[in-house]
């Protein structure tokens, strides 16, 4: 069978204002409950579960911070649990060596400048170790109800892809969204398409025939990929 071969462009267009609100109502209603599949039980743990999170997979966190998280569920707990006894929770992650030598130094810091508490400021959090920009908006998001939105690699495949926000960078697509998704929106949207984009709107294989919102999408393969279905569907990645 012939590989389909990638669009240079994979969007036909951009999605008009009205496509982008039936996009996201279309992914609404299919996933009405849609929220982060990290474990986590605080604003804390949710940060130290994030910063975890690059280049890993959710489930792989999950699995490294049950343990983690029993053992030192504080900044206070987690300082004196060390570096050497945090890498060991979390070996089974990417770039696990650096990634508890920032836990443990954002820890310290929150403790030192923040009175152990996880600021509610952008500013201030991009100042942790190992917090950047997409780091930050999921926090703001989730524990303190911000219309962030955190860009991750499934977004900006989104973004781009269906011509929800196309953009070059992760910083372009992430003011495209938040200029074009509906402000009532905005806030859960971050959910519904990073979930849409991790099991639906793939990178390799997008899975079109089952795509909630397949009407308002833009992208150019997405017609050859429903009419030859799950069993056929050749191999498409655009981001």
């Amino acid at each position: 069978m012939t590989t389909a071969k990638t669009p240079k462009k994979p969007a036909r267009r951009a999605m008009t204002l009205a496509e982008v609100r039936a996009f996201i109502t279309q992914l609404a209603a299919a996933n009405p409950n849609a929220e982060s599949e990290l474990d986590f039980v605080d604003d804390y743990t949710l940060l130290v579960a994030v910063v975890l999170s690059a280049q890993a997979t959710d489930a792989s966190v999950n699995r490294a911070t049950k343990a983690l998280f029993r053992d030192a569920p504080t900044p206070q707990a987690m300082v004196e649990l060390g570096e050497e006894k945090v890498g060991a929770h979390i070996r089974t992650i990417g770039l696990w060596r650096t990634k508890a030598r920032n836990v443990v130094a954002l820890s310290q810091q929150l403790l030192a400048r923040f009175d152990g508490k996880v600021p509610y400021d952008r500013a201030a959090l991009e100042s942790l170790p190992g917090v950047g920009r997409k780091t930050a908006n999921v926090v703001m998001n989730v524990a303190f109800g911000d219309s962030t939105m955190a860009v991750d690699t499934h977004i900006f495949r989104i973004g781009n892809r269906t011509g929800l926000a196309p953009g070059t960078t992760p910083r372009a697509v992430e003011d495209q969204l938040v200029r074009r998704i509906p402000a009532d929106m905005l806030r859960p949207a971050h959910h519904w398409l990073i979930l849409h984009g991790r099991y639906v709107c793939k990178a390799r294989k997008p899975e079109c025939w089952r795509c909630p919102a397949f009407d308002p999408c833009q992208y150019r393969m997405k017609d050859d990929l429903r009419a030859v279905g799950p069993d056929k569907a050749a191999s498409s990645e655009a981001f």
